[in-house]
């Protein structure tokens, strides 16, 4: 445990984002042209806005559980950067298809890159040369574990393309035909598995860590991303937009079937559903704020914090189950906590359930 405690001093957020400033874009592409400078300019600004950074920490923790504490070697630092990358060629791509006008506390890459439709189509071609390099990065990682933990990620990602594609096409679908099951569903499939499990489980694959090791890493991440996704989904309602990078009523105005507003729609009056339905781009603050009282009056809240708290159980059981070492499982733990506050709290692999 005192050698687990050495990796406490690294902050891999810190050194990802050093080495995205070096690694973003080659040097033979700096002189194209003028036009392709610009835009240069404008990714990069996008991708070294303050940023969490979750998937280069999680890869960091799940690489320090199995791998030497005294070192880290610069291989893996290219897998996390191109991992960073990879992930803001999604957010590039999400936010054209979301009609998402702010990112990170400034405008999307789309708004930024020109009006309307050429604005889009110029960031969809910025993102997939965002994709083309992240391959790059995560594939030539000098690392011999680097091509398989990538080959992992990326079979990972389809599944996030499966949870996107449904996630848009919810939106267009009647209220009444989407349960909260749906909007599970999505978070497993987009977030759970992309955000959380897959960096906990590629890290530890760059490490060398046992199979056994990296399956129990992926379900104890797969449980805990969706946690995380259900407390993303009541910020995106009442969280609070300074720290949230971008407005605290996006997902309402985008008409997103969150699982905290599908709960409080199943529960609602006839005409407190008229509310929900009527959500869109041109709601009113008021309109908002009543649909926002009917989410918390018709249990949207506490509904959604008791599925956390079931999910947050069945990661802590897997944790409990010993398929880690008990060191490994108590970091992980710890980890969690850290990464989910007020909702997973750290225990002993070997604790009871909580009462």
């Amino acid at each position: 445990m005192n050698e687990l405690r050495q990796w406490d001093r690294v902050d891999p957020g810190a050194i990802v984002e050093q080495r995205l400033q070096a690694l973003l874009f080659e040097q033979d592409e700096t002189l194209l042209d003028p036009a392709w400078t610009r835009a240069q300019t404008l990714v990069s600004d996008l991708a070294l806005r303050p940023a969490k950074r979750l998937r280069p920490q999680l890869l960091f923790q799940g690489y320090r559980l199995a791998g030497e504490p005294d070192q880290v070697p610069d291989g893996f630092w290219t897998f996390a950067t191109g991992l960073e990358v990879l992930h803001t060629f999604m957010l590039v791509h999400d936010d054209v298809a979301d009609q998402a006008g702010v990112r990170r506390g400034g405008p999307s890459l789309h708004r930024s890159l020109g009006e309307g439709r050429l604005g889009e189509n110029l960031a969809v071609v910025a993102g997939d040369h965002l994709f083309a390099r992240s391959m790059e990065l995560l594939f030539g990682a000098p690392l011999a574990t680097a091509p398989a933990a990538a080959s992992f990620y990326l079979r990972i990602c389809r599944q996030t393309a499966v949870g996107q594609y449904l996630d848009l096409g919810l939106a267009a679908r009647p209220w009444a035909e989407v349960t909260p099951f749906d909007a599970l569903k999505v978070a497993e499939l987009k977030t759970a598995q992309y955000t959380v499990a897959a960096p906990l489980a590629c890290g530890a694959m760059l490490a060398g860590a046992p199979p056994h090791w990296v399956e129990a890493l992926q379900r104890v991440g797969r449980f805990a991303g969706v946690a995380f996704q259900l407390q993303d989904d009541l910020e995106g309602i009442f969280g609070d937009p300074a720290a949230m990078g971008k407005p605290s009523d996006c997902d309402l105005r985008e008409r997103k079937k969150s699982f905290p507003l599908l709960l409080a729609y199943r529960r609602a009056t006839a005409r407190e559903r008229s509310h929900l339905e009527r959500l869109g781009a041109g709601s009113t603050e008021e309109e908002l704020s009543r649909v926002k009282e009917i989410v918390q009056r018709r249990g949207g809240i506490t509904g959604t914090r008791r599925a956390i708290d079931r999910v947050l159980e069945s990661a802590r059981g897997v944790l409990d189950a010993g398929h880690l070492p008990a060191p490994q499982a108590a970091t992980v733990s710890a980890m969690l906590a850290r990464f989910i506050p007020g909702s997973f709290r750290a225990v002993s692999p070997s604790a009871t359930a909580e009462p």
